[in-house]
């Protein structure tokens, strides 16, 4: 997780459906499809800017889920690595952008570009028409 946090599991909800697409009696039948959850408002462990940041970025509640496996137990994991992936990024603190100016020689091919369309512009235009 993010600088430290962990998020204690009894702060995360989950709940195992059945997953969805092909696959015969086993994906009908096996509740192996696992979405978790955590709500970020009634959690304990965050400090209040990390509430206001995730609820800013993200939301009340985050959400993950996971199908790809057979297997519940692993579903399971790939949902939590999900979940704990989405609160990183809502945690992350971007750094401020620190303005450039445009170098000399960019400026220079810029106007001489400028320059140059005009002309070729110039010269489309009929005879006698001088502005």
């Amino acid at each position: 997780m993010h600088r430290g946090l962990d998020l204690p599991l009894s702060e995360i909800s989950w709940r195992a459906t059945t997953s969805g697409g092909p696959g015969g009696q086993h994906a009908n039948r096996t509740l192996s499809r696992v979405e978790v959850w955590f709500d970020v408002d009634a959690s304990q462990t965050l400090g209040p800017r990390q509430r206001a940041r995730l609820l800013h970025q993200i939301g009340p509640i985050v959400r993950a889920s996971a199908s790809e496996s057979r297997s519940q137990s692993r579903n399971r994991e790939l949902a939590l690595h999900r979940l704990a992936v989405k609160v990183d990024a809502g945690l992350r603190v971007q750094p401020a952008r620190a303005p450039t100016r445009p170098t000399k020689s960019s400026q220079v091919r810029r106007v001489d570009g400028k320059r140059r369309r005009s002309q070729t512009k110039k010269q489309r235009r009929p005879p006698g028409e001088d502005d």
